[in-house]
């Protein structure tokens, strides 16, 4: 199955292994980013490549280490 391109806050405690409440304030952070540049947002949801260049500074990284 493909990764969904918005995930919430308990993915993205996975992912920094920060705390829930660290997580929403993150995507509540990186939508207010996007809202500002004219995208629409989804509340308790971040997009996952917007959120993926923001920490980890790239573009887009699949799973084996190429770029997309």
């Amino acid at each position: 199955m493909a990764e969904c391109l918005f995930i919430k806050a308990d993915e993205v405690v996975k992912m920094l292994g920060v705390s829930q409440s660290e997580a929403y304030r993150i995507i509540k952070k990186l939508n207010e980013e996007m809202a500002a540049k004219g995208y629409i947002t989804i509340n308790g949801r971040v997009n996952r490549k917007y959120l993926e260049e923001q920490i980890y500074g790239y573009e887009s990284v699949n799973r084996q280490g190429g770029k997309k």
